[in-house]
């Protein structure tokens, strides 16, 4: 990676090593477990990425076989192949990629992945930045996104991808831009991620749309951002600018709870998507509780089976 004095990005790695290879997929992608093995073809790796934080353009090739597990952080990630074979999400959703389909990783887990003489494009959009325009263009609660990785896009949604990510491409790549320029493009594809690809997200309660409640609408967006940390209604408060008096009242005359029980609510559905897509044999439900800052596992079963009339391993084992 170039260190050019700002935030942007170079990755330059290739090479004819194998273990050499892994290092560079297992850094870039957060793996565990990678093996990569020559084909019948001489083996050889290269994996490029150029972009910012917001977004990055990353291009792969690699004439041999790589699989393991990956679960890439703070990122969602669209990938095609221009050739080569590969099998993505193996043992869960698994998705069988075909040549110039674009596909998504999924997102927020780990999932298992075998390719084999392959050339991938991809691009990386932030978690932060997408949540940001899933809220304005659709009043997605910050953190509530989701996308099904194994429902292909449309024909016609597909077009609009394709020429979207031609003109990302062509500004990025075209030599110097101007930092407003590439938030720009960040932006677009966050759009075009959003308009192609199958999603769900929990929306915003329609009072919080109206601007006199714009107090109200920070807290509860707060609340969905950081629904994995220990936060307290105090800290909700806080950055709301509002007291915590006021905060009460705010939930109270508007969402008709408080701001702690709304708070366990968010969690409590975050819990239930994440045991609705896993699998008993690769995570547990105290794992998962504890990632949602359930501390007591016997109160967070309790307000399980009392909000979806089950118990957590209930839905787990259906998963």
């Amino acid at each position: 990676m170039g260190d050019e004095g700002d935030d942007r990005v170079r990755i330059e790695a290739a090479g004819t090593d194998l273990d050499e290879a892994v290092a560079v997929f297992e850094q870039g992608y957060n793996g565990t477990g990678l093996v990569a093995r020559a084909t019948e073809l001489d083996f050889s790796y290269r994996h490029s990425a150029t972009g910012d934080p917001d977004l990055t353009l990353r291009t792969s090739k690699f004439a041999g076989e790589i699989s393991g597990t990956i679960e890439p952080p703070g990122e969602h990630i669209v990938q095609w192949l221009s050739r080569g074979r590969a099998v993505m999400d193996l043992g869960r959703d698994e998705v069988h990629i075909e040549v110039g389909v674009p596909v998504m990783f999924p997102h927020g887990r780990p999932f298992s992945f075998r390719y084999a003489d392959f050339e991938q494009n991809l691009v990386h959009v932030d978690d932060v930045l997408l949540h940001e325009v899933a809220a304005e263009r659709e009043g997605a609660a910050p953190g509530s996104l989701h996308f099904d990785h194994s429902v292909p896009p449309s024909p016609a949604a597909l077009r609009t991808w394709n020429s979207t990510v031609r003109l990302i491409a062509q500004t990025y790549l075209g030599g110097e831009i101007a930092p407003m320029m590439r938030a720009e493009m960040a932006r677009l594809a966050a759009v075009a991620m959003l308009d192609t690809f199958s999603h769900s997200s929990t929306s915003l309660p329609e009072a919080l749309l109206a601007p006199r409640n714009a107090s109200l609408r920070s807290a509860v967006e707060y609340v969905h951002a950081h629904a994995h940390l220990p936060i307290t209604a105090a800290d909700v408060a806080q950055h709301a600018g509002l007291t915590a008096r006021g905060l009460q009242q705010s939930f109270s005359r508007h969402l008709e709870t408080t701001p702690t029980e709304y708070l366990r609510g968010v969690r409590l559905e975050r819990v239930h998507e994440e045991l609705r897509a896993g699998s008993p044999d690769r995570v547990t439900v105290a794992e998962v509780a504890r990632r949602w800052a359930f501390a007591h596992l016997g109160r967070f079963s309790a307000a399980y089976v009392k909000r979806f009339g089950e118990y957590p391993r209930d839905t787990l084992q259906r998963a």
